[in-house]
């Protein structure tokens, strides 16, 4: 009898100290490491053999990361504070990145220009579950707007620093990267003005037509479906649908062409991508407005407030969190479509996506996607940390 109460108690135990999500990032971890942590290939298109972490770096490297890895993974299954969480999940991210950089140099042959390194599914797992851990240590400390901001700027002068070091040189994507520098600068600022102008377009439409169906309640209905048929045409078929009532508008509206319409290229994109995000913005416009409090509004009505003044100076900033809501969602949703552009001309991150399948280069696709990835992170939290600013000010 004592012995089964022994071991009830000690299971309950367990089940007491043990994270159920640290279980999971575990899991996922130790999966990785005997996963392929990078991949040999002869030249940049050959599929490439795989070679696990312990093979892919020195003794004493790999000793040292097996060690590490471990002391973050029992830190990942156990209940304790977020601040550990983050610290070790942190420095795991770290070490897998520079691990990976000292492998790609540790396996470059020397007198072999073709030879490339590329990152395994082993490593990608391990990222994987980092990143795991550490956005569970965030969410559980809830930091506020501006500390959001800082460790994000902090992060990219800390992954900036690694790249300039010249860590990660010898990896595939970086060989990539360095043959196509100029074009990869240039379609990066193409799909920052296809993803930003976009969204700056839906806004300046989206928001006057949400306030108008505020305004007149007739309207909404049919606004509000329209969108929403726009929302379900595929992003491919649309941007191929624009091309001919585009080309027309090229070729027999004089100034056209000028000013940079055409049938293929940016402008059908441009066209596209605001078309798709103008549902979020109406929608979120009209429920922050909906949503305001009858005595708040009727108040500024009681002061004397004309129509024109209660909207600029009450209802729009207290709505201001919701709209915020709506733009950060098409900022995000943009910046992966605008991948999509690179099909009709309009170039674009995408433009080394589809290179890298047309030519069974994994590194060229992961080229134009990582750096998308990290740009709709990077809007996502930078756009979530403005939202509760304004919602902090719309209290105050």
């Amino acid at each position: 009898m004592m012995t089964i109460l022994q071991t009830a108690n000690s299971a309950s135990f367990v089940r007491r100290r043990l994270d159920p999500l640290g279980v999971v990032v575990t899991a996922v971890a130790v999966a990785g490491l005997f996963l392929p942590f990078v991949i040999f290939k002869a030249n940049r298109i050959v599929p490439g053999e795989g070679v696990p972490l312990w093979a892919a770096l020195p003794v004493w490297a790999a000793i040292a990361a097996l060690v590490g890895l471990g002391s973050v993974l029992v830190i990942a299954m156990l209940r304790v504070r977020g601040e550990l969480k983050l610290a070790a999940s942190g420095a795991g991210l770290l070490a897998v990145v520079l691990l990976i950089g000292l492998a790609a140099d540790t396996m470059s042959p020397q007198d072999d220009s073709l030879a490339r390194i590329g990152i395994g599914a082993g490593s990608w797992l391990l990222i994987l579950a980092l990143a795991l851990m550490l956005t569970d240590a965030l969410s559980r400390l809830d930091p506020g707007p501006w500390t959001r901001i800082g460790s994000l700027a902090f992060a990219m002068v800390v992954f900036g620093a690694i790249l300039g070091s010249g860590t990660l040189n010898e990896l595939s994507i970086l060989k990539e990267y360095g043959s196509r520098a100029p074009a990869f600068w240039q379609e990066t600022r193409r799909h920052l003005e296809l993803a930003f102008g976009s969204v700056l377009l839906a806004t300046g439409i989206g928001v006057p037509v949400g306030i108008a169906c505020h305004r007149f309640s007739a309207m909404r209905s049919g606004v509000l479906n329209l969108l929403n048929i726009v929302q379900t045409i595929p992003s491919i078929a649309l941007f191929g649908i624009l091309i001919a009532p585009l080309a027309w508008i090229a070729a027999n509206v004089p100034g056209a062409r000028t000013i940079g319409i055409s049938g293929i290229g940016m402008a059908p994109a441009m066209v596209a991508l605001t078309a798709y995000a103008l549902l979020p913005v109406v929608a979120n416009t009209l429920v922050g407005l909906t949503g305001l409090a009858t005595t708040t509004v009727e108040a500024a009505r009681g002061m004397g407030m004309t129509s024109g003044q209660r909207l600029w100076h009450v209802e729009l900033p207290l709505a201001m969190p919701v709209i915020l809501t709506g733009i950060r969602i098409i900022l995000v949703q943009n910046i992966g479509l605008s991948t999509i552009a690179a099909l009709i001309g309009g170039g674009g991150l995408g433009v080394f996506v589809f290179q890298g399948a047309g030519q069974t280069a994994i590194d060229l696709v992961l080229l134009g996607a990582a750096p998308t990835v990290a740009l709709a992170f990077a809007a996502a939290v930078l756009l979530g940390s403005f939202i509760d600013l304004s919602a902090e000010r719309a209290r105050t």
